[in-house]
């Protein structure tokens, strides 16, 4: 690839990821300058040259999610005005994406508000991985690449070859992606039945499915307080289940999560590192990573190359 052509950019809220694409790729990773002022302000300079330049950059919108989206926004504007020939924004995790409709009376929807920020900003494509919900996508009226972590999750799982083993989605909203799991691995679904009183505070309902004896992976897209899959770990137990384990895309793991998934039955939750765990993540003895930073290389190289990418995405339904 030629580094003169290609530019890959990253901001600051996750680099490490960024640059193990860059080595994917035999790039270096672009070079920008960002700093803060005293109140604030973010300070952003571009440091090399991407006129008539392919430019690809590289920002999950996590916490702090509102400093991340701005300067995603900035850089995004930086490139449009010094002449990219395209901007491909590359989102491992699409903040706000939990907020995609209008569940109750005078509520915005913020993933779409999001959606029309960054085109407007200046992207000319969107990249993104394991949106919270799939009708995301057509919140935006540009390209929209959705690559998915089940190849990664589907290979890792398989080499475990783990006896009697049921996928479980935590939620009926989640079957489609649990059912898509079981079905490549060859398994057992069950369903947990639950109800969400309020934000990140749920009940479980009811198992759905034979869970006796069996090694359980609760499916997610993403863990937030944990709360939830805590929760699903104590209600298969009691079920007769044999163990749990959780797989998600977006460790999130806000506030007590760690705490939690640390002193729960659980016996591994398997995430990827579309964000940059905390210290307590990194420490804890359950918490295991993979990394999706070859699979978004080889969608930028399909891009950059104007070759189909559905390959890495295929059959994963």
């Amino acid at each position: 690839m030629d580094p003169d052509r290609i530019k890959v950019f990253s901001g600051r809220a996750n680099e490490p990821l960024a640059a193990e694409m860059c080595s994917y790729l035999g790039l270096p990773l672009s070079n920008v300058r960002i700093k803060q002022f005293s109140d604030g302000e973010i300070d952003l300079q571009l440091g090399e040259n991407v006129r008539g330049a392919d430019v690809f950059i590289v920002q999950p919108t996590c916490t702090p999610v509102d400093r991340n989206l701005l300067e995603l926004l900035l850089m995004i504007d930086a490139v449009k005005l010094s002449s990219a020939e395209r901007i491909t924004v590359v989102l491992p995790y699409y903040g706000y994406g939990r907020q995609d409709r209008k569940d109750k009376p005078r509520v915005p929807i913020s993933a779409k508000l999001v959606a029309k920020i960054l085109e407007s900003a200046g992207a000319s494509r969107i990249m993104a991985l394991d949106l919270h919900a799939a009708q995301i996508q057509g919140f935006f009226d540009i390209p929209v690449d959705h690559l998915y972590f089940r190849p990664v999750l589907i290979d890792y799982y398989r080499r475990l070859n783990l006896p009697k083993l049921t996928v479980v989605s935590p939620d009926a909203g989640g079957v489609e992606r649990a059912r898509g799991m079981a079905k490549r691995l060859n398994t057992r679904l069950a369903i947990i039945d639950k109800r969400r009183e309020e934000a990140n505070v749920a009940e479980i309902m009811n198992v759905i499915g034979d869970v006796v004896d069996a090694h359980c992976l609760v499916v997610d897209d993403l863990i937030d307080t944990a709360g939830t899959l805590v929760g699903v770990t104590e209600a298969l137990l009691s079920k007769g289940a044999a163990s749990v384990t959780a797989a998600a895309t977006h460790a999130v793991l806000s506030g007590p999560a760690v705490e939690r998934i640390e002193k729960s039955a659980l016996r591994e939750v398997v995430c990827s590192n579309s964000i940059p765990l905390s210290e307590a993540a990194r420490n804890s003895s359950k918490i295991r990573t993979l990394s999706v930073g070859p699979l978004l290389a080889r969608a930028i190289q399909s891009i950059h190359e104007e070759t189909s990418i559905s390959v890495l995405f295929e059959n994963v339904e």
